[in-house]
């Protein structure tokens, strides 16, 4: 039966869009908050702001967020200083250097997005809930998206929404697992990749050669950020007996799968792909239906992880 999973995770995520289409999810507004690195200019431009009017103060840490569920998250796990700090600092001159002859490389051969300065890549797309807030939040033309997703279905729904725009975003199929197929991008030439509840859908024998392949598209310095299932998340403690494929990692009633992690875990896959961790935190949040009286205990991950940079030597 594991199997027969395996081989039909196609069809099973295809059926999920072709009967859910872009009304499952919601906009994900939320990411910009989390994970600034997606409205590059915005933040640039913040941080000046920030840093004109309060010259000689210290920049202020991240808040904790609230996000359009009105789901609140603990304060003890509010994302880290540490990492808006490490942004706020310009690398050092050689660095510059490195990365602009890495730049003029990668622009050497044409493909999609091939111009632009900052490239980000969503891997797990769905129907462009995460994609669309990254365009309509950051007008600068120098940025470009790419979207992957492993149904043909979902893709054809990004392709066909009337915010995507060809000269700024680039959708295509694409299975995470397929060591065979490349991506439409050279290596070293992205500066974030996003995996949103992605990463938990894949058999966990295949995961860390999927991270592996993703991080060697990173340029020196680029993110790779992730929020996935926790474990003993409420969504594993629903799960009824029979429903266990291996260990932590279940079969939903429509066939696709799901797979709950802990911190060391993700922080163990990302770091053998030779990626530097930034934050790995919990995300613990309570989420009240108030019209069916449900009370949810919900398990989150966020994590994001740093491609060293280039030393002045190499």
């Amino acid at each position: 039966m594991p199997v027969d999973y395996e081989i039909n995770a196609n069809k099973y995520w295809n059926d999920f869009y072709k009967i859910h289409e872009n009304g499952f999810f919601k906009d994900r507004h939320w990411l910009f908050t989390e994970f600034p690195e997606l409205a590059p200019s915005q933040n640039q431009n913040h941080l000046k702001a920030l840093l004109s009017e309060n010259r000689g103060s210290e920049v202020p840490a991240c808040r904790s967020s609230e996000d359009g569920s009105g789901l609140i998250r603990e304060a003890q796990h509010s994302c880290s200083s540490v990492s808006l700090g490490r942004k706020t600092q310009p690398p050092p001159v050689e660095e510059n250097v490195t990365q602009k002859l890495r730049h003029l490389e990668v622009c050497a051969d044409e493909f999609p997005g091939s111009s632009a300065t900052y490239r980000i890549l969503e891997v797990g797309c769905g129907v462009g809930n995460t994609v669309f807030p990254i365009l309509q939040t950051n007008n600068d033309p120098r940025l470009f998206v790419y979207c992957c997703d492993f149904s043909s279905t979902a893709v054809e729904l990004v392709q066909t929404n009337s915010a995507y725009d060809p000269s700024r975003c680039f959708a295509f199929v694409h299975d995470l697992c397929d060591e065979d197929k490349s991506y439409p991008v050279p290596g070293d030439s992205l500066d974030v990749i996003i995996l949103i509840f992605v990463l938990s859908a894949i058999i966990p024998d295949k995961m860390q050669e999927a991270i592996n392949r993703l991080s060697r598209l990173l340029k020196p310095g680029g993110m790779m950020l992730l929020r996935d299932y926790g474990r003993y998340d409420m969504a594993q403690l629903r799960f009824k007996k029979g429903q266990c494929l291996s260990e932590n990692f279940y079969v939903r009633g429509d066939g696709t799968r799901v797979y709950f992690f802990t911190q060391d875990e993700l922080d163990a896959l990302f770091t053998t792909a030779g990626l530097e961790k930034v934050q790995n935190l919990v995300d613990r949040r309570l989420q009240v239906n108030r019209g069916k009286q449900l009370t949810m205990y919900r398990v989150w991950i966020q994590c994001k992880y740093r491609k060293p940079l280039l030393s002045s030597t190499s």
